[in-house]
């Protein structure tokens, strides 16, 4: 066939231009995970092992109206969230001081893609890790009756959680000035989901405790997630938690797109 023969190729869309780096920079921090044993075996087997800790420690002595293993999986996959996305913060760190931005920006790649693949490669992990959990807690008798409509619901409520957790995570990062630093995230965000109704209903809470526990961000989702995956009503709880994940994800996204142009101006 003459070149004369040969149709034109098509230039690649403006989303395809923006989706390409990120993709490839997912895949970057996925292999980076990947070799980065002892970081990944903690962020999988953790939950895992906090599942076993809750339901056959301490669940004979909690009440809840229900089977303990059924009531504390939501809180257990919101720990998931927050150590899987608690690495992206050392991840943004590492790189920040190991050079590897400048080569980036030397090959026309900003701060959006660098971000985007950190917080999605965030997410993939996540995934895989709640994957195992809900696998180990069919095995010991979690029973959800959740419709297709309310596991679907659940599951996206969760991949919006994990997003805005993993952005938050990425502007920590920004802020950080050493990956030690960073990884104090993981206190943070692995605490936040102990005083909320993860592992026990806030009723039993002192009044104090009680009144952040019921207004803080990781509540609603619980109780989403609670009342989708058994097919319980929900109430106005789902809207509450979208709130929160979009202010999360919005604050975060916006904060650490002016972060990543200061930390890298000089």
């Amino acid at each position: 066939m003459s070149t004369a023969d040969t149709p034109p190729r098509t230039p690649p869309t403006a989303l395809a231009l923006a989706l390409t780096p990120a993709l490839t920079l997912t895949g970057r921090s996925l292999r980076l995970s990947r070799r980065n044993t002892d970081a990944l075996i903690t962020a999988l087997a953790m939950p895992v092992m906090l599942l076993l800790v809750f339901v056959y420690f301490f669940g004979g002595a909690i009440n809840t109206g229900t089977a303990y293993v059924t009531y504390v999986v939501p809180g257990v996959l919101l720990l998931c969230a927050g150590f899987g996305s608690a690495n992206t913060a050392v991840a943004v760190t590492e790189d920040l001081r190991g050079g590897i931005i400048d080569r980036f920006r030397s090959l026309d790649i900003g701060g959006v893609p660098i971000l985007t693949g950190h917080v999605l490669a965030s997410t993939a992990r996540n995934l895989v890790a709640t994957f195992l959990v809900l696998c180990l807690a069919l095995a010991i008798g979690f029973r959800p009756t959740a419709t297709p409509a309310g596991a679907l619901a659940a599951l996206a409520l969760l991949v919006a959680y994990v997003l805005a957790l993993s952005w938050l995570s990425a502007t920590v990062g920004l802020l950080a000035r050493s990956a030690e630093a960073a990884g104090g995230f993981t206190f943070f965000v692995s605490f936040l989901p102990y005083p909320s109704s993860a592992f026990v209903p806030t009723r039993t809470m002192p009044s104090w405790l009680r009144a952040f526990s019921d207004h803080q961000p990781v509540t609603p989702v619980i109780e989403s997630l609670r009342g989708l995956l058994l097919n319980q009503p929900v109430g106005h709880a789902p809207w509450v938690a979208l709130a929160w994940c979009a202010g999360i994800l919005t604050t975060s996204a916006a904060l650490s797109g002016m972060l990543f142009a200061r930390r890298t101006s000089s």
